[in-house]
């Protein structure tokens, strides 16, 4: 390769490693920190409106938070109709960290999982640390793919360098 396209291909390869395990550090840390501090609640997973968020696989979540930021147990049972809850106000939510191909079965529309919130956010919510389905070969292959792409950039720069 030419030194211009080697400096330019190792500087985008350099970012976008960079970027993603960055972006991977951030999540990681997020996830651990909500369920460790976060508010816990029973959620319950709801159908999707649109036919094109049915095709996401991370579920959307229906819980009730308080304005006090506590929480308030939703209910148990299949959710026909979503009605605010009096006491706080009901938040619909995905849960960060979960990115299977497929939806599975444990979180199949009416089921009652358990969940961790931010109060100052409640839209930020994680799986609790039990109902964690395992998120650690997607963890894997994003800090896999950034740590080759940020090596094959440096190797890059470093050729055209020398």
């Amino acid at each position: 390769m030419e030194t211009p396209t080697t400096l330019v291909g190792g500087a985008v390869l350099v970012v976008f490693g960079s970027a993603l395990l960055l972006w991977c550090a951030v999540e990681l840390r997020l996830r651990h920190r909500l369920r460790r501090y976060g508010a816990p609640a029973t959620a319950q997973v709801v159908a999707d409106r649109d036919r094109t968020d049915a095709m996401d696989s991370s579920p959307l979540l229906s819980y009730s938070v308080d304005a006090a930021g506590g929480f308030v147990e939703a209910g148990l049972g299949t959710v026909h109709e979503l009605h605010p809850d009096p006491l706080g106000h009901l938040v619909l939510a995905r849960p960060r960290g979960h990115t299977p191909l497929r939806r599975p079965p444990q979180l199949a529309v009416g089921a009652a999982v358990q969940v961790a919130y931010d109060p100052s956010r409640p839209e930020r919510v994680v799986l609790a640390a039990h109902q964690e389905l395992p998120s650690l070969p997607a963890d894997l292959f994003w800090a896999l793919l950034g740590t080759s792409a940020l090596a094959g950039g440096l190797s890059l720069l470093a050729l055209a360098l020398r």
